[in-house]
Order: C-alpha cells, then structure tokens, then sequence
C-alpha cells in the first residue's frame, strides 16, 4: 500500500501554472486542490513507477516526485 505524505506536497510556481493550464483549473490554491484529490484517492489508484507516484483521479493524472514529494505535472485522462 503506497501512503503519500500530504505534509510534504508542494510545487514550483512553474508547476502551478502548468498543472492549471493541463487540468484547465480555475482555482486559487493548486497545491491545496492537488492535497485534496490525493487524500480523497484510494490506494488502488496510487501507483508508484521507477521515482515517481502517479495519483489517478476520475479525469486526471497528478505526477509526483516519489523523494521530494513535488508535483511534477498533471494530464487529464484520454
């Protein structure tokens, strides 16, 4: 079972505006949006691949780096 630690969650502000612009966002706070879709995701939905953490929601994709707990990036799903 794969437990991100919340506390740690962050990003640059490059990522803010990429993870906004990907996601088509219209939220103040990214980085508190992207904390709560990943405490409302199941454990089955968490993968981690090589050093990243992949969090699958309904409609997206959030990339996160598995040591320094940044966001990298987010997709919305095909």
């Amino acid at each position: 079972m794969i437990k991100i630690d919340i506390s740690r969650i962050h990003t640059t502000p490059l990522g803010i505006q990429r993870i906004k612009k990907n996601l088509n966002l219209a939220v103040d706070d990214v980085v508190a949006w992207c904390k709560e879709e990943i405490a409302k995701a199941s454990s089955e939905s968490i993968v981690q691949k090589g050093k990243n953490y992949y969090v699958h929601g309904s409609w997206y994709v959030l990339t996160i780096n598995m040591s320094s707990h940044g966001i990298i990036t987010a997709h919305k799903k095909k």
